[in-house]
């Protein structure tokens, strides 16, 4: 019972623990991926602060996204993690529900600038 408690404690420390810097996406445009987001329809299933469309309730709303440790509640949120979760969701858990849609590493890098803005 011990164990698992201590498990319990350092879970809530990790999670709890100030998000690293996350404002490099290896020179993302932040404004482009704004824009990309609208286009590949990401408001579809997210609610997406300061993007128009859809406010879609499927997915989780995406604001906050930038200080969440970690990305779809499995995977750390560092901007590696978040482009290649972009680009193929399924590569990285092949049980969620986020379809591929076919997005570039140059347009998941820019989402990504984008997406860290929102804290």
């Amino acid at each position: 019972m011990k164990f698992a408690a201590v498990c319990c404690l350092l879970f809530f420390l990790f999670a709890c623990k100030p998000p690293e810097d996350r404002t490099t996406t290896g020179g993302g445009n932040a404004d482009r991926g704004k824009q990309l987001i609208g286009q590949y329809g990401c408001t579809a299933c997210h609610i997406v602060p300061g993007v128009a469309g859809p406010r879609g309730m499927v997915g989780p709303p995406l604001d906050h996204i930038g200080s969440r440790n970690v990305i779809a509640g499995k995977v750390p949120n560092t901007p590696e993690n978040l482009m290649r979760w972009l680009q193929n969701p399924q590569a990285m858990d092949p049980m969620n529900a986020m379809p591929n849609l076919g997005i570039t590493p140059k347009d998941s890098q820019d989402i990504a600038a984008y997406l860290y803005t929102l804290k």
